[in-house]
């Protein structure tokens, strides 16, 4: 009887965990997606009276709307929208770190909301903040932390959503650049701020 090599061993127990990760980060994913469509039901059951839960710019008292606001949207068209672009971006950046990618959520949803309430003029809502901040997230992860895994996945990232890019500009009345803009900046930061040093090798 033949046993694995500690190399076989240790290569068979990395591809355990990542795929634990993979599935956990999926779940987690799949779970706030199914999350804000039940939402859209009952929004449109109770026609359309969640809405209220946007960001109401300049309203100190709507202020922790900026934490609702992102899981809410303006009918099943904007939804539908945002869907696919959400689960990709989002099992992505849960892929790398479900700790950091927590971390990461939140802090694009304050500052992506914060940007909204302080510059936009019109009720915001919808998860492009967050699509915009998870794409701002892996295009800093794969320039922050110089690793193979996380540049390939940034690469990726641009070839097939580069044209995000041209969402944090003023185009459509209707469309809130400014949650764009913001949930970008939210994302790069949070890249930024949770780099791993040189002697961290490890994923939290």
């Amino acid at each position: 009887m033949s046993y694995p090599t500690v190399p076989e061993k240790r290569r068979s127990d990395g591809l355990v965990r990542h795929g634990a990760r993979a599935l956990t980060a999926f779940a987690l994913v799949a779970s706030v997606t199914a999350a804000m469509w039940v939402l859209e039901i009952v929004d449109y059951a109770a026609g359309g009276s969640l809405d209220s839960f946007g960001i109401q710019p300049h309203d100190v008292g709507d202020l922790p709307d900026i934490f609702t606001a992102p899981f809410m949207h303006a009918g099943f068209g904007h939804l539908i929208g945002n869907t696919v672009p959400f689960v990709i971006l989002g099992f992505l950046a849960a892929v790398r770190g479900i700790g950091k990618f927590l971390i990461a959520s939140l802090m694009v949803t304050v500052v992506g909301g914060l940007g909204v309430w302080v510059t936009s003029s019109a009720n915001t809502l919808g998860s492009s903040i967050l699509i915009f901040g998870f794409f701002g997230y892996l295009l800093g992860r794969g320039v922050f932390e110089r690793r193979l895994a996380d540049l390939a996945i940034a690469v990726g990232v641009v070839a097939v959503y580069g044209s995000l890019i041209f969402g944090v500009l003023p185009s459509r009345p209707d469309v809130s650049w400014q949650g764009h803009l913001f949930g970008l900046i939210g994302g790069l930061l949070a890249a930024w701020v949770l780099r791993r040093g040189p002697a961290k090798d490890t994923d939290l």
